[in-house]
């Protein structure tokens, strides 16, 4: 999930991989559902004008995550993953380079298959004080009534967010890169960081989770985003 500027994912060379490169932007399959019959209009560039602008030591780091992370389009990202069957000094290395990409995305939570592995784990870190919380095989045990619509942003996708819905509070079951249980309660930012986040163990994007008209507005400032990007090659 994206966090300002941007959220980051992480990617790791063990851990089962699915084939094909991720795609830089959407593809045209996912971007032909939008404004059907609609005039394009003149979208913005997305940019992070409201965020400090970034050293370039640190651009560096986070164009560098970036470059791990699959993009809408990406089959990948529509597949639900396989669950966590080895608890080994392989995984712990996978969730720590995990962390670490997500942290130079500027990201507050990050799932194996952004990172094009098929594997039912997740990272996340909902501020700079927050511990580092890795989750296994996470399992939705309760949900709130409660739900409340917020701005989701998405690694996948970046410069887009759209409104979603979730429920404040949530009850996982989970195991830790350890191979131990852990049960997490979690409310707030904390509960829509892991919802997000097992979305895309299943193959769920935010796009998957908002209304229609908002689909529509995102895929058209996607296309957009990418005719613009197409002219200034060219100029």
């Amino acid at each position: 999930m994206a966090a300002e500027p941007r959220e980051p994912d992480v990617a790791a060379d063990e851990g089962r991989s699915t084939e094909g490169e991720g795609a830089d932007v959407a593809q045209s399959g996912e971007l032909a559902d939008a404004a059907e019959g609609e005039p394009l209009a003149e979208a913005p560039e997305p940019s992070d004008e409201d965020a400090p602008p970034l050293d370039p030591e640190a651009e560096a780091r986070r164009v560098a995550a970036m470059s791990f992370i699959r993009r809408l389009g990406d089959p990948v990202l529509k597949s639900s993953a396989t669950p966590v069957d080895r608890f080994d000094d392989s995984l712990r290395r996978q969730v720590s380079r995990m962390a670490g990409i997500m942290g130079d995305a500027f990201g507050v939570g990050l799932a194996a298959p952004q990172l094009g592995l098929s594997q039912r784990l997740l990272v996340y870190r909902v501020g700079p004080d927050a511990p580092l919380v890795a989750l296994a095989n996470p399992e939705l045990e309760w949900t709130s009534d409660d739900q409340e619509i917020l701005d989701e942003g998405c690694l996948s996708i970046p410069g887009i967010t759209v409104d979603v819905e979730r429920p404040i509070h949530v009850r996982v079951r989970a195991v830790d890169e350890e191979g131990e249980t852990r049960m997490v309660e979690a409310s707030g930012l904390e509960a829509r960081v892991i919802q997000h986040e097992m979305d895309h163990l299943n193959g769920v994007l935010i796009l998957d989770r908002t209304t229609r008209d908002e689909r529509k507005r995102a895929l058209r400032e996607l296309r957009d985003a990418e005719r613009a990007r197409e002219r200034d090659q060219a100029a």
